[in-house]
């Protein structure tokens, strides 16, 4: 029965990891996730709008200084993935990425 509810609080509360996006980085750059469970990503920008790519898990997000944006995924395969910004923001953009890592 302990297991059974420890299994229900982790499905029912995602963790939650809020990435920060600024001219010409993310931060953290690397983050680490657990497949198969659910975890929840908050892009916060803190000068203008940035995105958060990462196709493979289903990341999407655009996020502006006064309105962040969240996702709720849940990772079906280990692995590295790499996420850049889809929102050009300068001379510096092509070099804004970041990794996941799913073990």
């Amino acid at each position: 029965m302990k297991i059974l509810f420890m299994l229900l609080m982790l499905f029912n509360n995602p963790q939650t990891i809020e990435i920060k996006a600024k001219r010409f980085e993310f931060a953290p750059n690397v983050v680490h996730l657990k497949k198969g469970q659910p975890v929840t990503i908050t892009l916060v920008s803190t000068d203008h709008s940035h995105g958060l790519f990462v196709k493979p898990l289903d990341i999407d997000l655009d996020a502006s200084e006064e309105r962040p944006d969240s996702v709720t995924i849940t990772p079906a395969a280990a692995g590295t993935f790499n996420a850049i910004c889809d929102h050009y923001c300068g001379s510096g953009h092509g070099g804004m990425k970041m990794t996941f890592v799913v073990e």
